[in-house]
């Protein structure tokens, strides 16, 4: 047989699983040091740049 559950209770299981996700992400966003976010920063502009500085001109597409 089908095991019976309680919907009250599964909708709240959900609701706190969501609401866990949600602060995992924002402790990764905003629990960090302000040093080493700028440096975080810092390191993916100069990827940025180094990956532009790179690129190849092709022919012109018009």
């Amino acid at each position: 047989m089908a095991e019976i559950i309680n919907l009250r209770q599964a909708r709240k299981a959900k609701a706190r699983a969501a609401a866990g996700a949600t602060a995992a992400q924002n402790r990764e966003k905003f629990g960090r040091p302000k040093a080493e976010r700028e440096r975080a920063e810092a390191e993916a502009e100069i990827a940025a740049r180094r990956l532009e500085a790179h690129r190849r001109d092709g022919p012109a597409e018009e």
